[in-house]
This record gives C-alpha cells, structure tokens and sequence, in this order.
C-alpha cells in the first residue's frame, strides 16, 4: 500500500469545494466522509448494504449510501462513484477503483499523480453511434 495527498476540486450536485485528498491504491473504493458529502450533493442509498474490511483484524466498516461527483486533477475532469462513510479519517480517499478506471498512476518519486490527458476524453466510435441510433429508435416505438 502507497499513498499520495494532493489538493483537488471536488463538485456535486449542491456544490464544490477544494480538498486535499489521500490517493490510496491500498484502498478498494473512492470514500467520502459523510458531511462533506451532505455538502455536496444528494447520497443515494446503495441497493444492498457494503460491508469493506479495514487494516484492523476483524474490523468492518458498513456502507450504505453511496455519491457521484466530478473531480479536477490537474485541470483535468473525472467523474466516479464515492462510498460514504462516517467518520472517515480522512476527508476524501482515491481508491483503486478510481485510478484504475481512469489509468491514473502514483508517481512516489516526485508525489505527484500521473494522468494520461487521453482518457479524459469523450469519444464515440461509429458502431457506437450507429448502436445508440437503432436502440433511440427501437426505444421510440
């Protein structure tokens, strides 16, 4: 496990706000603490309640809301999902999930976060548009 800590915009549906922040590839999931995430936007309940295991032997944290919010590294946007959790000892924690899905890397030798600028791109391939078409159009009916 390696962790970073950097300052980043964090937006939501009821507001945004600067935070630094602990990238953690130890961690599974991208958390939030809760009255931070009351602060900016709206929980959803999970479907089902999330039990994740911490460093403690034997020692569970229970999840059950969850919040999506997008976030600026660099000048460059992300989006994703951020568990809620009370008491969390941090404010906002970047778990694997997160850099994975967007390809980030931990640079520990210079503490900084590694951000390929393609992958925050949107792109729509032509089968893709051609499959989103025939699904307006068989939706439309």
């Amino acid at each position: 496990m390696a962790v970073i800590q950097k300052e980043i915009k964090l937006v939501g549906s009821k507001g945004k706000r600067n935070e630094v922040v602990l990238f953690d590839n130890g961690a599974t999931y991208s958390c939030l603490e809760k009255s931070l995430a009351e602060e900016l936007g709206i929980l959803d309940r999970l479907p089902e309640l999330f039990e994740i295991e911490t460093a403690e032997k034997e020692r569970k944290i229970k999840i059950k809301e969850h919040i999506s919010l997008v976030f600026y590294i660099n000048g460059y946007r992300f989006s994703d999902e951020f568990m809620v959790v009370e008491n969390l000892s941090e404010p906002v924690i970047i778990g694997a999930a997160t850099l994975q899905k967007w390809r980030m890397k931990l640079d520990f030798e210079n503490d900084d976060i590694i951000i390929d600028p393609r992958v925050t791109k949107l792109r729509l391939i032509k089968m893709g548009i051609e499959k989103f078409d025939r699904i307006q159009r068989i939706c439309s009916k």
